[in-house]
């Protein structure tokens, strides 16, 4: 891990997050800046800068897709925007969010919204 990486700080419990799903190697938890209600990240746990340095990168997008399912299940949705990211926070992630103009609900209700997608993952 990574000293000074938010995500690994997160990851280490030195900065409070909104988990919805955690093993020894993934985490997704809810975004502090939301783009619509159920905005989530995965990571993996061990820093890689890039999502192509992850190196069971088919494990990695399998726990997204669960993810992105509950996320249906919990919205009400069919559409899950996935968009990989690395620009502002360098460690791999993935961001899943419902479509924002087709989803009800408060995209600052990160408690509340996380705990749908976490009731939808089972």
């Amino acid at each position: 891990m990574e000293q000074d990486c938010v995500f690994c700080k997160i990851t280490r419990g030195e900065i409070p997050s909104i988990k919805i799903y955690e093993d020894a190697d993934y985490l997704a938890f809810m975004d502090i800046r939301p783009r619509a209600p159920g905005h989530a990240l995965v990571i993996p746990k061990q820093h890689y800068r890039w999502v192509w340095d992850v190196p069971d990168i088919g494990t990695y997008f399998e726990k997204a897709r669960d993810v992105a399912r509950a996320i249906q299940k919990a919205f009400s949705t069919d559409m899950v925007h996935s968009k990989v990211e690395g620009e502002e926070v360098h460690h791999a992630h993935i961001w899943l969010y419902p479509d924002p103009k087709n989803t009800l609900g408060n995209k600052d209700n990160l408690v509340g919204n996380a705990e749908k997608i976490r009731t939808a993952l089972g």
